[in-house]
């Protein structure tokens, strides 16, 4: 489909969405009129009502969506007297392809490359181009791999595809913002909803159009073995890229803790998992697609790419990097534009993975001393505490909470790979041990001499009472003092939980209304106003701008450690009674005209059950 037909299908479509708004409020003014001819009183009253309800909120969101702007990623710009050699290659790029070149180019912290451009008169006047080029990808690249993709967004300008940006983006925010104001039951939305069907599917169809006219311009460029390539590395990059951020970062960001050099970071991990890296390259290529995608399937694209004409090139190996003079600096400049930190306390990487590691084990431990200290009659606990519990012979109660399925006997000896923790945390504070930071593999805890610190047969020795004498005297040998591993946080927190599903509208101990919010760690109730109407959609907004740990801390939060046992008055619609360790009780009640949030009522039911289950044993 040639350019300036894409140009009238986007814009007759969506005249044709707002078209269809102005014909629903005016068919509700005709009936609002002829109810008032042939009506009167309340009855007239409430239907008008109604019907002005369903189409207003129509309305609001065609408004919405009138009112948009795309947005700009957020990034750092480079000058050409920064990065002259990346503004030279860009420049020779556009100049092949057939097309200006952009008039910014920006660094952004994605695994991405992307175009776009500032028009006017719905894409019949061009206006500023900006060229954004994703940090992960100049660290990762070479730069022939680097060259295929920058041809390839610029084969989006020289295919006009930017000029459609602004009219687009306006296409998908007038579906989603009038979709997602309307109701289930509201028959305005109805028309809408298959509106916004066919057009998602006509755009998604043109969107895979472009996206294989613009490889064609990379092979063009760059070559095919360049294009192909460097297809088939972006999967490679994204994946390291995703298990960077949760192997390496996020554990310590959610307890309070951030690296120095976040970009940085990331080179040095790819430099270092060389093996890793290389047998994901060996599998093949994804085929899998659908219709509502706006890519076509990466094997698809490779297909084609081989099938277009071949012509040589002169092969440039060299790391993209290359292109971007003071990478460090320029590293750390978008780490400043584009990361916050908050109030979080930033560390070079070997201080930022000891200090994570050792929360993430004091957390795990505070977990047991939690219950220690219950077990044990006494307000806090520490590892102390738990020595005493085995010397007393009664490790097996303590263990059963965290080995539920097991018998005490076998809890208790069980229990070993836990007091492991705890000696580790007590040895970390006692200055024996330390977290040794690797790019090559998960963080090692080792002793002064940089050995591996391996206590497992000690806490082998700690959990049985007649041997629980040769575990202390061998940690004294150590330097390892008992008194060192304390608890930290004597109440549970919803630190490190994620969030499972949700149950809007449900009753809480008989009377107020409140959402309930599953963790892996326990149940969170929110207000709730006495109405069922969007209680998902409410849910949803509450947990796309709070964490689990914030959620916890300002709202009532029953953790699972904390639940004696549980009775089950009625499993449809869920009606639960929750017994807690220190005789208070919670009781919520499922309404019948409660929404749900996927299957989240089947998973109370089970969490339910394992509960009552723990309590029994």
């Amino acid at each position: 489909m040639p350019t300036a037909m894409r140009a009238a299908v986007s814009v007759v479509m969506l005249v044709g969405f707002y078209l269809l708004g102005l014909a629903q409020v005016a068919l509700v003014g005709w009936l609002v009129v002829e109810i008032w001819l042939h009506a009167h009183g309340a009855g007239a009253a409430k239907l008008s009502y109604l019907l002005i309800a369903a189409v207003g909120a129509v309305m609001a969101g065609l408004w919405r969506a009138i009112r948009a702007k795309p947005s700009h990623p957020h990034g750092l710009v480079v000058t050409p007297a920064q990065t002259p050699e990346l503004w030279q290659q860009v420049h020779a790029l556009a100049a092949e392809v057939g097309t200006r070149a952009p008039d910014e180019i920006r660094l952004v912290p994605e695994v991405n490359a992307a175009v776009d451009e500032e028009t006017k008169l719905l894409g019949l006047i061009g206006g500023t181009r900006r060229l954004y080029i994703g940090m992960p990808l100049l660290q990762t690249f070479s730069v022939d791999q680097l060259r295929s993709v920058l041809a390839h967004e610029l084969g989006h300008y020289s295919g006009s595809h930017t000029r459609l940006s602004a009219v687009a983006y306006r296409g998908r925010m007038a579906m989603h913002e009038t979709l997602d104001g309307v109701s289930n039951w509201n028959v305005f939305g109805w028309a809408f909803k298959a509106y916004g069907w066919l057009y998602r599917l006509v755009s998604s169809a043109v969107a895979r159009r472009q996206e294989l006219e613009a490889d064609l311009a990379s092979v063009r460029v760059a070559g095919v073995d360049a294009a192909t390539s460097a297809l088939r590395e972006i999967p490679v990059v994204g994946t390291a890229w995703d298990f960077y951020f949760e192997r390496y970062i996020s554990s310590g960001w959610e307890i309070g803790y951030a690296p120095d050099d976040v970009f940085g970071g990331f080179a040095e991990l790819y430099r270092a998992r060389t093996d890793e890296l290389a047998r994901m390259r060996e599998e093949e290529p994804s085929d899998e697609t659908s219709r509502w995608d706006s890519h076509p399937a990466i094997a698809e694209r490779i297909e084609a790419m081989r099938a277009a004409p071949r012509t040589s090139h002169t092969v440039d190996g060299r790391p993209a990097i290359v292109l971007l003079p003071a990478a460090e600096s320029a590293g750390l400049a978008l780490q400043q534009e584009v990361v916050n930190f908050g109030n979080r306390t930033v560390l070079p990487w070997d201080d930022f993975t000891a200090a994570s590691m050792a929360m993430i084990m004091q957390n795990r431990a505070d977990r047991v001393f939690r219950s220690a200290a219950r077990h044990a009659g006494v307000p806090e606990a520490g590892l102390a505490e738990v020595l005493g519990l085995v010397e007393a012979g009664k490790l097996g109660e303590l263990a059963a909470e965290f080995f539920p399925q097991s018998t005490r006997k076998e809890a208790a000896t069980e229990f070993a790979d836990l007091m492991e923790i705890l000696f580790g945390l007590a040895a970390v504070r006692s200055g024996t041990v330390r977290w040794q930071h690797s790019w090559s593999g998960p963080a090692r805890l080792v002793d002064m001499t940089g050995e591996v610190a391996d206590l497992s047969e000690i806490a082998k020795l700690a959990v049985v009472p007649e041997t629980l004498g040769e575990a202390r005297a061998r940690l004294a040998e150590r330097g390892i003092a008992v008194e060192a591993a304390r608890v930290v946080q004597s109440k549970a927190t919803g630190q490190g939980a994620e969030v499972l599903g949700a149950m809007p509208n449900v009753k809480l101990d008989g009377g107020e209304h409140a959402d309930l919010i599953v963790l892996s760690k326990g149940f969170v109730f929110t207000p709730a106003p006495k109405s069922t109407d969007d209680g998902e959609k409410r849910v949803m907004a509450l947990l796309a701008h709070n964490p689990p740990a914030e959620l916890t801390a300002r709202y009532r939060y029953v953790a699972f450690e904390d639940v004696a046992t549980v009775r089950i008055d009625r499993e449809v619609p869920v009606n639960a009674t929750l017994l807690l360790h220190d005789g208070r009780t919670v009781t919520f009640q499922e309404r019948w005209t409660s929404d749900k949030v996927g299957k989240s009522d089947d998973l109370i039911r089970e969490i339910l059950g394992n509960l009552r289950e723990k309590g029994d044993g």
